[in-house]
């Protein structure tokens, strides 16, 4: 097994499962915790990093409670005590509009299933968006309530979900790695799926078939001129 290693580094990791995770919820910015099988997760995840040799200088996540969760969970379980952890709503969850909080059988019943399946899978089409007075828009979070509310979204599709997150890996992350600070960046399967189709050049089909599986870190090592050296999965 490889450890870190002396080239620039970041690890990306989907955070832990939650009880919407199992049950096939759609979560999106419902701020819906990790279960008992999540927290395992991130402690695992932690465990193993730990053994390959990884060392944090700062973690980041996103706004919603389960990324941080996960994310204290593993630093404790490697024992890097004290390592600063950053919070973005660019790191969210893509929003899933009207779906937020319903199961995959009401969506075929309310939609059809080829039209939810595009929803969900593809890159270009996002789903009904949620009206401004919904309780579940983020203008109704105080969490957001210092941003410009046109950046808060109604609803998203995989492409708009990438191209809120780019600004954060172009301006923060990307300097942090060139610099020498090893990364930890525990973000959401739509989130980490956007950043990874623009990190391996991946085309907008062959992405609907790309997973991040919950609690499994994926590293990517880089060369002095800041071009990926290679990526593993760390299993």
């Amino acid at each position: 097994m490889q450890t870190a290693g002396t080239r620039p580094v970041a690890v990306f990791i989907r955070h832990g499962q939650s009880e919407w995770n199992r049950t096939d919820r759609f979560t999106g910015w419902t701020d819906i915790d990790l279960n008992p099988a999540g927290v395992e997760e991130a402690a695992a995840a932690g465990r193993r990093l730990a053994a390959a040799g990884f060392a944090f200088d700062e973690v980041h996540v996103s706004v919603l409670g389960r990324t941080r969760h996960t994310a204290e969970t593993l630093l404790a379980a490697g024992g890097w005590a004290g390592v600063p952890i950053h919070a973005s709503w660019r790191l969210n969850e893509r929003h899933y509009g009207a779906l937020q909080g319903m199961v995959k059988q009401e969506i075929f019943a309310a939609w059809g299933e080829e039209k939810s399946r595009r929803w969900w899978r593809g890159y270009h089409e996002p789903p009904p968006a949620l009206a401004d007075e919904d309780p579940r828009h983020p203008r109704h979070d105080p969490r957001y309530r210092d941003l410009d509310p046109a950046l808060l979204p109604a609803t998203e599709s995989l492409r708009d979900c990438q191209r809120r997150a780019l600004p954060y890996w172009n301006e923060v992350l990307l300097p942090g790695i060139a610099a020498g600070r090893r990364l930890l960046v525990v973000s959401h399967g739509n989130t980490l799926r956007g950043l990874v189709m623009h990190l391996d050049g991946i085309s907008a089909a062959d992405m609907e078939h790309v997973e991040i599986p919950s609690g499994m870190p994926l590293v990517y090592r880089f060369s002095a001129d800041m071009r990926i050296a290679c990526r593993e999965w760390l299993a």
